[in-house]
């Protein structure tokens, strides 16, 4: 009896040793590059105290093609495909999906008159933007996701304002650019994903994640989601150490260029349209209750650490402000329509809810101006002019300005 459960244990674990093996050579074999797992569905519960002027409930739903957006049709026949992309601005975290800018955005493009004037029979907007997506980032996410589409008809790009809270986190060392994201970080699904041998670890655990994902479509509750932002506001109201030295941002605003020049023509190579989106700002002067709501530029990570050190609020908006006329100037000398939004988000707090993301009045202003640029060709790039230096002490753009570990919240 004790051989034959010994061959019976050693048999079980033959058996499982193969099926991991198997798993594992599965997911390297088979897996392609997603930003967000696909088929997940979330129900985000923001921190009702920390952000009263949004919807206490936000719903988060990821298309199999790992985009925050609706399934993509099975009949591509007259299909305009749209992909979004870029850091936090565009991933909306905080937004019902429907009232999220690429959500309104989509809704806009299927009107009559909008579908005649892009003689597409139906248009749907897939949003690939994540939290903390610097331009290094998006070159890499553009690198590894877009030989993966078919066709895509426009690709909107707006991305810049992490590289400098990354930067800014680091302690803006003069002589290196901030660090990227891992790879592997990057990317909730990947050919080259790591696994151990502990159960939680195996290729077994992740396959059947996966196809619970696929098969069932489980709802996750993430409970009072935003809740750090109230101690990393406190935090930055109470700084002791108030950095108001312009650093030498040479070295950072180069790398920037670099990649966003490259990530411009990967993505010129893959679509019809490119549309580069400048990424707009609640611009001061600020009042102390709105002054209060702000939460960046500090030397460190407010949503897991202490931090003390700031850099003033003028430093910042010059730094985002020589991104932000960068960006303008790639897209001029690669000929690249461009869309000012500063020209459009006026309404201060009716339009932000803290320095740099949307309430839901904002994104449906930023979707308005992005429809006019795909559908008439419209721009709102002429009338604000684009400086490379300080812009006399108003806010510039900002995305998140934290990496993808924060993003559970």
């Amino acid at each position: 009896m004790i051989h034959v459960l010994l061959i019976a244990a050693l048999a079980g674990v033959a058996l499982l040793t193969v099926a991991e093996a198997g798993c594992r050579w599965w997911v390297g074999r088979r897996s392609r590059y997603y930003v967000w797992p696909p088929r997940m569905r979330q129900e985000i519960r923001l921190a009702a105290d920390v952000f009263p002027e949004l919807e206490p409930r936000v719903r988060f739903d990821i298309n199999r093609h790992g985009e925050r957006g609706s399934e993509v049709p099975g009949d591509r026949d007259g299909l305009y495909r749209v992909l979004a992309t870029g850091g936090s601005a565009v991933e909306c975290f905080a937004l019902d999906q429907p009232k999220s800018w690429p959500g309104v955005l989509e809704r806009l493009l299927n009107t009559p008159d909008s579908l005649q004037s892009l003689s597409a029979r139906r248009v749907h907007v897939g949003n690939i933007g994540h939290s903390g997506v610097g331009s290094a980032d998006l070159d890499l996410i553009f690198e590894r996701v877009l030989p993966q589409y078919r066709h895509v008809d426009a690709i909107l790009i707006m991305v810049g304002a992490s590289d400098v809270y990354h930067w800014l986190e680091e302690g803006a060392p003069p002589t290196r650019p901030p660090s990227p994201v891992p790879e592997l970080q990057l990317f909730a699904g990947h050919p080259r994903q790591r696994f151990g041998w502990r159960p939680g670890a195996w290729a077994l655990a992740e396959v059947a994640r996966r196809l619970r994902r696929a098969w069932l479509r489980p709802l996750e509750v993430k409970e009072r989601a935003g809740a750090w932002q109230e101690s990393a506001r406190r935090m930055r109201a109470q700084a002791t150490d108030v950095r108001d030295t312009m650093p030498d941002s040479t070295v950072m605003v180069q790398h920037f260029e670099d990649h966003f020049r490259r990530l411009c023509r990967r993505a010129t190579a893959r679509a019809d349209r490119v549309i580069v989106m400048l990424q707009p700002w609640f611009e001061g002067d600020y009042s102390p209750q709105e002054a209060a709501r702000f939460w960046h530029g500090g030397v460190g990570r407010p949503w897991k650490e202490q931090v003390s050190a700031y850099y003033s609020l003028e430093v910042v908006n010059r730094l985002l402000d020589s991104v932000h006329a960068r960006a303008a100037q790639v897209a001029d000398e690669l000929g690249i329509q461009r869309v000012n939004l500063r020209n459009v988000l006026t309404q201060r707090a009716r339009h932000y809810f803290d320095h740099d993301h949307y309430t839901p009045a904002g994104a449906a202003v930023v979707a308005q101006a992005v429809a006019n640029a795909l559908v008439g060709g419209q721009t709102a790039t002429e009338e604000a002019p684009i400086s490379g230096g300080g812009n006399g002490g108003r806010a510039t753009i900002a995305t998140a300005g934290h990496h993808l570990e924060a993003r559970g919240r």
